[in-house]
């Protein structure tokens, strides 16, 4: 959650079909427009760390077409088993998963130093001027591969300070 600012349903329903380019630089995972809360296709570039927590999900996963399978209903992990998640953590009443949505925002734009039409392209929020929505089909990749990038250096080195948190990375 906290590597891609995905939605719940968004993230707890992928499909190992959407991931694109796992071993390469070029690593994203393609949401279809079915599965986005606005009906429209989205692309989230994936840093190094994201790729190596899918690829140990994969090993974990077996034969699923779910990332995050189950038995249950829908063949993908509940909301719930995610909430349930933070709180065994100790974050009950602190911390849902939709807010990993607000801190990524917030530190990015607090950052200063990305634009603020990539950070909205990544939450996948859709353009409220109708104008520039109908002109404007950017998906500013290249920028927003660096942002992830460095948001996921950001998470790792925050991890690593904190001593709770061994770095995932993928070997080169």
């Amino acid at each position: 959650m906290a590597l891609t600012f995905l939605r719940t349903t968004e993230l707890r329903a992928g499909k190992w079909t959407e991931l694109e380019n796992l071993d390469e630089n070029s690593a994203q995972w393609r949401i279809p427009a079915q599965r986005m809360k606005m009906r429209l296709e989205h692309l989230v570039p994936l840093s190094r760390q994201a790729v190596a927590v899918l690829c140990e999900l994969r090993a974990l996963s077996g034969n699923s077409s779910n990332i995050f399978s189950s038995s249950g209903k829908g063949g993908c992990m509940s909301s719930n088993t995610m909430l349930y998640a933070l709180y065994r953590m100790g974050y009950h009443g602190r911390a849902t998963t939709h807010g990993f949505r607000a801190v990524a925002s917030t530190i990015l734009n607090g950052s200063n130093l990305f634009n603020r039409d990539w950070i909205e392209r990544q939450l996948a929020h859709v353009e409220r001027n109708e104008v520039r929505r109908a002109y404007n089909a950017a998906e500013w990749m290249p920028d927003r591969r660096r942002m992830m990038q460095w948001s996921a250096d950001h998470i790792t080195a925050m991890a690593m300070e904190s001593n709770k948190i061994v770095p995932l990375q993928r070997a080169s």
